[in-house]
């Protein structure tokens, strides 16, 4: 399963990445709005937005990325490690 995660903390990136991989999954994180964030986004069966550490235009970005391709949103306001593990228990099991 990919995964892309959205928002979150610049020093938290590598304990993303290691939970997810925990969990058989690949992940992409963005925790800054970048050029060309679109683009990179690609096609995620999951994607994980932080909501309280991102701005609008990257939340916008995101969404608009994925509109109509199926993709799973879920959102939290806490970008924590564990709303994170909370997140992927519930969708990936």
């Amino acid at each position: 399963m990919s995964i892309v995660i959205v928002g979150g903390n610049d020093r938290m990136v590598r304990q993303y990445k290691d939970l997810c991989e925990s969990y058989k999954c690949t992940a992409k994180v963005f925790t800054q709005m970048k050029a060309g964030l679109k683009n990179k986004i690609g096609s995620p069966d999951l994607l994980v937005l932080f909501t309280s550490t991102m701005s609008h235009k990257m939340m916008r970005t995101a969404l608009s990325k994925t509109k109509g391709s199926g993709v799973k949103i879920e959102r939290s306001h806490s970008s924590s490690v564990a709303a994170l593990k909370n997140i992927l228990e519930a969708n990936v099991g």
